[in-house]
């Protein structure tokens, strides 16, 4: 893992989680608890789905392996964003 790749992960994952809760007002955690999630999902999400895919570019900093880390992480902070809103209200009930 490079560092470079983690820190685009970590960062589209904070704003993944931001606009996955702009969108699903319901789910929303607020800004704190969304960049929060978003983080830990982008980090999960990045390196997960980018090995799933096949994307994982071994460190090099070239334009699919920087791609394969924002798609990744969005993805990922988006959906444990989501995934945290809605047990935070199921539990809430």
């Amino acid at each position: 893992m490079d560092w470079i790749g983690l820190i685009i992960q970590l960062v589209c994952g904070a704003i993944g989680g931001n606009v996955a809760g702009a969108a699903l007002k319901n789910q929303s955690l607020g800004t704190v608890g969304n960049s929060i999630a978003g983080i830990i999902g982008g980090a999960i999400g990045g390196q997960g789905l980018a090995n799933a895919l096949g994307m994982a570019a071994g460190g090099q900093l070239d334009i699919a392996s920087i791609a394969s880390d924002v798609v990744g992480g969005g993805i990922g902070g988006a959906i444990l964003m989501v995934i945290i809103g809605i047990v935070r209200k199921a539990m809430a009930k």
